[in-house]
């Protein structure tokens, strides 16, 4: 029994992705699908590997990460080294969206503090004599 495989046109609708994503990844030797001629054909493997990239990139990984994580992800259990690697690199990267969030969190409460200020500021200047009667 052979492997089914799929055509880029099915990959990039499956994935939501572009053809031009798929090339770069191929470039960048994250993916390795199979030739016929011209034909691009992605496998099983690959297509698990591209949800791995896809979810890297959500999370904010570098290429280079994500390389390391389908490195590991294509070798045994037994290779510790490499699981504690993997599992540093998502607890540096959790890290960071903590520290992001919380930034954002702090802007998005003083942004809302100055448009509640200018929303009044333009009440009064619209309106002065309620100001006044204040």
């Amino acid at each position: 029994m052979t492997e089914k495989l799929i055509t880029i046109r099915e990959m990039c609708d499956v994935y939501d992705v572009t053809p031009r994503t798929l090339r770069f990844y191929e470039a960048k030797e994250l993916l390795f699908p199979v030739r016929q001629g011209t034909r691009r054909l992605f496998t099983k493997r690959d297509q698990a590997r591209l949800k791995l990239i896809l979810r890297g990139k959500r999370f904010g990984f570098s290429l280079e990460d994500i390389r390391q994580l389908l490195d590991l992800y294509d070798t045994s259990n037994q290779n510790l080294p490499q699981m504690t690697r993997a599992f540093e690199l998502g607890q540096e990267r959790l890290a960071d969206m903590v520290r992001q969030r919380d930034e954002l969190n702090e802007a998005i409460v003083e942004l809302e503090q100055q448009l509640e200020w200018g929303e009044q500021l333009l009440g009064n200047m619209r309106n002065p004599n309620s100001a006044a009667a204040e």
